[in-house]
């Protein structure tokens, strides 16, 4: 069982906030990248369920984490896909007409 912090949110998702916070607007990441990134690059499905577990009000910018191929993963939630979707493209990220996007043009990688 991972280690959790005095609030009782495991350390690996900590990590994972501490990463998505960085990503600029306008750009993405994946959440096998954020595993990769953290050092646990088979840990794509526990940065999802970090995010999944984001506390109400969170100022981690969930909404540019996507999936592998550049689409939008929330499904079966109502609108929450099309809410993640108009935030990205508020931000100018463009879809194609899969809804997917161009990860050689909008995904960040950190200097250094």
């Amino acid at each position: 069982m991972p280690s959790a912090n005095k609030e009782g949110a495991p350390s690996y998702y900590l990590r994972v906030y501490e990463v998505v916070r960085r990503v600029p607007r306008g750009r993405v990441v994946t959440y096998g990248q954020v595993a990769l990134l953290l050092g646990s690059p088979a840990a794509a499905r526990a940065t999802g369920y970090a995010l999944h577990f984001l506390p109400e009000g969170s100022d981690v910018p969930w909404w540019r984490v996507v999936n592998a191929s550049g689409g939008i993963s929330l499904k079966g939630r109502g609108s929450a896909a099309d809410f993640q979707r108009h935030l990205l493209e508020r931000e100018g990220v463009a879809f194609d007409a899969e809804g997917k996007l161009d990860l050689r043009v909008y995904r960040w990688w950190p200097e250094g």
